[in-house]
């Protein structure tokens, strides 16, 4: 999907360019006729200057993407090693024994010590400094292990619609990625945002919460709900019949 939004973005930035240099051509050919001027470069004058700043603008995108990645690359390193070490040395496990309260109401159907629990916590441990993409494998797994204690294997739990709606509410108290980048670009104050993103962090999170407890209740978004097919008549009692 994102390959094709890519090839229409480049189709249409050079059919742009194309049309543009064309209708800049037209416009000057008269003005250039009656100040008995010639045109610089002929009627493909602009058409040369256009494919000449679009080949400028492309290589120094490509080296500003390159030096972007290295500035950002030490960060993201840092940060990953340090979420491996606490890893390896237990303190996922002890954050998790930390967060078990918090954890049994947000994920009643996730039993305690259960390997679901420390993914979870890792994956939030990333969002909340920032690096989506460390975010990434541990929520994998965490849906992994979610999956197994799911009953019905073709229908999402409470447990993993209350675990994507958290990280879809973009859960950040330290935008490590973001406050990189502003530094890369030689921002006065690179985590002068810090306070605005807490905010926003606060009410998007609290409001997926709020909303993924609410809709688990109504009868259309149950699993029973789910699982029921469309053209399914509930079974007659003994009663009824």
């Amino acid at each position: 999907m994102l390959n094709k939004i890519w090839f229409w973005l480049l189709v249409i930035g050079i059919v742009y360019m194309l049309g543009k240099s064309v209708y800049l051509t037209a416009t000057s050919a008269p003005t250039a006729i009656e100040s008995e001027e010639t045109a610089s470069g002929g009627p493909s004058g602009h058409l040369s200057q256009a494919g000449k700043t679009l080949t400028d603008a492309s290589l120094d995108a490509a080296q500003t993407s390159v030096e972007l990645c290295l500035k950002l690359a030490g960060v993201m390193i840092l940060w990953l090693g340090v979420l491996q070490v606490a890893k390896d040395a237990g303190m996922v496990d002890a954050l998790a024994y930390a967060l078990r309260p918090v954890l049994r109401w947000l994920f009643p159907g996730v039993p305690d010590g259960h390997p679901a629990q420390g993914a979870m916590v890792m994956n939030m441990s990333a969002n909340m400094l920032g690096l989506d993409n460390a975010a990434t494998p541990f929520g994998l797994k965490a849906m992994k292990e979610l999956q197994e204690l799911n009953e019905h294997k073709e229908v999402a739990s409470d447990a993993m619609a209350t675990f994507l709606a958290i990280n879809t509410s973009s859960v950040t108290i330290i935008p490590i990625s973001i406050i990189a980048l502003r530094s890369a670009a030689e921002s006065k104050d690179p985590a002068a945002p810090i306070f605005g993103i807490l905010l926003a962090t606060l009410a998007s999170t609290a409001a997926a919460i709020l909303a993924v407890r609410w809709l688990s209740r109504l009868p259309r978004f149950s699993v029973s709900s789910a699982l029921a097919k469309p053209d399914e008549s509930p079974t007659p009692t003994h009663d009824e019949q």
